[in-house]
């Protein structure tokens, strides 16, 4: 009999890539005939109080208080499974969550997602300790953060974020046209302010360009301050989801990047299996995503000249991008789901890999 599989993860009401993560492995379990349900670190605020979310601090008491309690769902699963961040996220969300699995005797899992695993790892190293030795196993999505991991003395399993390549249309661009688009959140570490530079040298040989932002966050105001001089050729779309980004990605020829902290980005592999070329900042885990100048291009962060560069330079040798984008493609099937279901099987029956 299949166990019962509780995931412990953001809801999708903002999709970053843990929801997005957590919804499409509950919806591939669904099919293998796991009972599987979705608990939510970020419920939903009653009615009332949903404006609350704009105050940081009352914000995150009101969470709190809705979701410690719910943690009691955990009593009908018999593997919790703990998607988890950096920081003060894993303290709010993911300690609790293998605190309460561990007290009511069931296998709990640690899905450990963050690119600032190092630092992480480096700075809380005495109050991490006894926090994530709660976990049966540690899983993580790449051997960037298995090593990382293993520089502090855990040993984890690899397995890699799972994307459905059957909801996305392959195609060569031809014409390959400058229409860039970067689908990471609006937030400092995304460095989109650097995509925009990029754009704007761009935009100097390739006056016709255009650009996509995808997704929301606290740089928001600033970016669009940015883009403005731009006009209709910077367009802000806000959160996309899931089911519409395959369609965004379809009318894109370029995928740009300038992340520096990261580690096995969905986004990247969802502009693979569309078809896309990749221009990214070699950050974190993403030089073990993307071999430079076989499945796409890498530059050095926080320089947007050379981004720039490495976009023009495709433009300017089209044949070149579709080879990498053809290379990409068939990269993408190490992520399906039939590439990891029986790891992740063997996770929950504790047998190796």
């Amino acid at each position: 009999m299949r166990p019962r599989v509780i995931l412990v993860a953001p809801n999708m009401e903002n999709p970053g890539g843990q929801a997005v993560q957590a919804r499409s492995l509950a919806d591939e379990l669904a099919k293998e005939g796991y009972e599987v349900a979705l608990l939510a670190v970020n419920p939903r605020f009653p009615l009332g109080l949903r404006w609350l979310r704009r105050v940081p601090l009352a914000r995150t008491l009101i969470n709190q208080a809705l979701y410690l309690p719910s943690l009691w769902r955990l009593r009908h699963a018999d593997v919790v499974h703990v998607f988890s961040a950096s920081y003060w996220s894993f303290l709010l969300a993911p300690v609790p969550a293998l605190s309460a699995g561990r007290w009511l005797g069931k296998r709990v899992v640690l899905n450990y997602h963050s690119g600032e695993a190092e630092d992480h790892l480096a700075r809380w190293r005495r109050w991490l300790r006894p926090f994530l030795r709660l976990a049966d196993e540690i899983v993580v999505p790449s051997e960037y953060l298995q090593k990382t991991f293993g520089r502090h003395g855990y040993r984890t399993r690899v397995l890699r974020n799972v994307v459905d390549t059957s909801r996305f249309r392959f195609r060569e661009r031809s014409p390959l046209r400058p229409r860039l688009i970067c689908t990471r959140s609006l937030e400092a570490n995304y460095r989109v302010g650097d995509v925009l530079e990029a754009f704007a040298v761009v935009c100097r040989s390739r006056p016709e360009a255009t650009l996509t932002l995808a997704g929301t966050g606290a740089e928001e105001r600033r970016l669009r301050a940015l883009a403005a001089p731009f006009g209709d050729r910077v367009q802000f779309v806000g959160r996309v989801e899931p089911a519409a980004m395959p369609a965004l990605l379809d009318g894109a020829d370029l995928f740009v990047n300038a992340s520096v902290v990261d580690n096995q980005p969905v986004s990247i592999l969802e502009a693979f299996a569309a078809g896309l070329a990749v221009v990214s900042t070699a950050a974190g885990g993403i030089p073990s995503l993307i071999r430079h100048d076989e499945t796409g291009l890498l530059v050095p962060l926080r320089r947007p000249d050379l981004l720039a560069a490495a976009i023009l330079d495709l433009l300017e040798h089209p044949a070149r991008a579709a080879d990498l984008a053809r290379r990409a493609r068939q990269e993408v099937d190490a992520y399906s789901w039939r590439a990891v279901r029986r790891g992740w099987e063997a996770v929950y029956v504790g047998s190796g890999a």
